[in-house]
């Protein structure tokens, strides 16, 4: 992570568009990283609901889903994130995963 104070000097902020521009590309790269990653988790999901299917187990699984989020949350505090906007986001990817389960069944 970088820290905002590593990025100042005695003068205020150096190059302050150019280092703008860099932040960007940054976060974009990010964002990408970030499709992938999910990208692997449904496929990983769609699996998941293969195997359920197979041990003849349901999809909805309400415990396993609230320690995912549990632990997400906990990762959060860990890093001092905003605990609510985590763990609705994280809610938004165990539905994802849910549903590429539902759809593979």
């Amino acid at each position: 992570m970088i820290a905002v104070a590593d990025r100042i000097d005695d003068h205020g902020l150096e190059e302050p568009l150019s280092e703008l521009a860099d932040c960007r590309a940054q976060i974009e790269e990010i964002d990408l990283k970030l499709i992938a990653l999910l990208a692997e988790r449904v496929a990983l999901g769609q699996r998941t609901g293969v195997l359920k299917q197979a041990a003849g187990l349901p999809i909805l699984d309400p415990q396993r889903e609230a320690q995912v989020i549990r632990r997400a949350v906990a990762a959060a505090r860990d890093r001092a994130l905003p605990i609510e906007p985590v763990r609705q986001i994280f809610w938004h990817i165990v539905g994802l995963s849910r549903r590429a389960q539902e759809e593979t069944a």
